[in-house]
């Protein structure tokens, strides 16, 4: 266990919230203040906002924001492997493979259960859904 004393943390963090409060203190003190009638209007890449910013999205756009980040990270994790391939050799090739055929069974999973179809032409209809049509007849 060290002994090395930890009153230089203890110093160093002590400076840094005194220079956090001394900038955001300053700012108060010396910022603008102004009330325009535009200050307070959401202003987003010149165009002026329409409607609410509350909008209801399908969960089509949250899941390819998801399947993204994933795919994204084996892209992350391949690059990685690239650079080291040649120390890692052929047990690190052998590895990397095991990695990227997860990834396709996972893509055909999601693509054969339909979670990247945007249409409701290539889905399936729910279960139990010709029975109810046909009883309504």
């Amino acid at each position: 266990m060290s002994t090395a004393p930890l009153w230089p943390l203890a110093v160093y963090g002590l400076l840094v919230l005194v220079l956090v409060g001394g900038m955001i203190g300053l700012s108060a003190l010396l910022g603008q203040r102004h009330r325009e009638r535009a200050t307070g209007e959401p202003y987003e890449s010149g165009i002026l906002s329409t409607g609410s910013a509350r909008v209801r999205l399908s969960v089509s756009f949250y899941l390819v924001a998801m399947f993204f980040v994933i795919f994204d990270l084996e892209a992350v994790y391949l690059f990685a492997w690239a650079v080291a391939a040649r120390e890692l050799g052929w047990a690190g090739y052998a590895e990397v493979l095991v990695f990227v055929a997860i990834l396709v069974a996972a893509l055909a999973y999601l693509w054969r259960r339909g979670a990247l179809d945007w249409g409701l032409a290539g889905r399936p209809a729910p279960p139990g859904a010709g029975a109810a049509a046909g009883a309504r007849r």
